[in-house]
């Protein structure tokens, strides 16, 4: 975790109230805890927060006089630009070279923090050990409702961001959250969300039927007025287009190679192994005998830890299977693609 709260306020979200505002981590100490875990032997770390990258160090004197950033291009916010403190792009830089071996990845962070400078983007594309996968939350496709949910941009926004990253980081895998059935949603709002989810293909979704909290501003200011039958349809659909879009996306890694952190055993066999490629996608492929590219050292089964190079060999909307090549190393595989 390197923050706490969030600032944001939109209409839906009940964590400014639970969580209060936005209070990051001094860096000297996020740095420390990612030493001791690589020390450790962890090999994968995720920097948690409601809103990493408006992540603000102000924890030392000079570290206040830095100037802020600004948004991403159509992109607006409640609150005033905050000047001062180091920076998610810096935390990024410094936890990213701590261990060359070790995965790094992040999340939530919000659309509206990605300025043109795009450092963040700029890392992401240079730094082997800083996964090629980003969560774009988009919540809704329907330009009206974003403005209900106050979320600071419209549709297209979205969507030119969208382009900016996958032109700055050729091969991002896309993660995003959506709520079916928010207040005031008609079916033609409906209809551009299954648009967006056909439009942009993300790999992985998390996507959920609105239901109203207390204290948010939608329970003082909004009506929850779509009803339940038709939100547990509106979900459906947009469960079954994610999934098909997801299985496209996947199709087209079919016979490439994806270095995989291997987690463990596959739940549904103990003869397969199963782990995660750079995209945060889950790969399943058979346990047996391998050679060690990095060392040229005798041929072993692969263990929780380890980096596999993986032929992929099928996919589906969740997974991807597919058949050893060897064991290596996050910098070698690098190095050789």
């Amino acid at each position: 975790s390197i923050m706490r709260g969030c600032d944001n306020m939109c209409t839906y979200c009940i964590v400014p109230f639970t969580r209060g505002r936005e209070r990051s981590r001094p860096i000297a100490s996020i740095l420390q805890e990612v030493r001791m875990l690589s020390d450790q032997g962890v090999k994968e770390v995720t920097l948690l927060g409601q809103n990493v990258n408006s992540f603000r160090d102000l924890s030392e004197v000079q570290f206040q006089s830095v100037a802020a950033s600004g948004l991403s291009r159509g992109f607006s916010t409640v609150y005033k630009a905050k000047p001062g403190g180091l920076r998610f792009a810096h935390l990024l830089d410094r936890v990213s070279r701590i261990d060359p071996e070790m995965r790094i990845r992040f999340t939530s962070p919000h659309p509206k923090d990605f300025p043109d400078e795009a450092s963040v983007l700029q890392l992401i594309q240079e730094r082997h050990n800083i996964c090629k996968q980003l969560h774009l939350p988009a919540q809704s496709g329907s330009t009206r409702v974003l403005e209900a949910m106050r979320r600071g941009y419209t549709r297209e926004a979205y969507l030119e961001l969208v382009r900016h990253v996958r032109d700055s980081i050729p091969g991002v895998s896309l993660s995003s959250d959506f709520i079916a059935g928010f207040c005031g949603e008609t079916e033609e709002d409906h209809q551009q969300t299954v648009s967006l989810l056909r439009e942009v293909r993300y790999n992985v979704g998390f996507l959920f039927a609105y239901s109203m909290r207390q204290k948010t501003r939608a329970h003082h200011r909004l009506q929850d007025d779509v009803p339940t039958d038709v939100k547990k349809r509106r979900l459906e659909q947009l469960i079954a287009t994610f999934r098909e879009e997801a299985a496209r996306a996947n199709a087209a890694l079919v016979g490439q190679a994806q270095l995989v952190l291997v987690e463990g055993p596959s739940k549904r066999s103990a003869s397969e192994l199963c782990g995660r490629n750079d995209g945060n996608i889950k790969v399943i492929f058979p346990d047996a005998e391998l050679e060690d590219a990095a060392e040229c050292g005798a041929p072993g089964r692969a263990q929780p830890g380890d980096y596999v190079m993986v032929k992929v060999t099928s996919a589906s909307s969740q997974t991807l299977q597919g058949v050893p090549l060897c064991r290596t190393t996050l910098s070698r595989a690098a190095a050789s693609h």
